[in-house]
């Protein structure tokens, strides 16, 4: 029965090894996935402001040109 046991333990050892590395394993994912979509939101958030500003001065230069044209 030792040598059975034994073989036992390490079975169930080596198991909650692999479990564990397979848990590691998802979660290192999860946080790169998790990363990744953050990137991309801050990028889009960038774009947006740009896109704005693009907005903002294409009106001040509209109102300065119409502007002139009533001096």
């Amino acid at each position: 029965m030792g040598v059975f046991d034994n073989a036992k333990d390490a079975a169930e050892a080596t198991g909650k090894k692999i479990g564990e590395w397979a848990d590691d394993t998802k979660e290192r994912i999860s946080d790169k996935v998790d990363e990744v979509q953050a990137d991309a939101e801050v990028k889009k958030a960038e774009g947006d402001v740009r896109k704005a500003e693009a907005e903002r001065d294409a009106t001040e230069a509209k109102n300065e040109y119409k502007e002139k044209l009533r001096d």
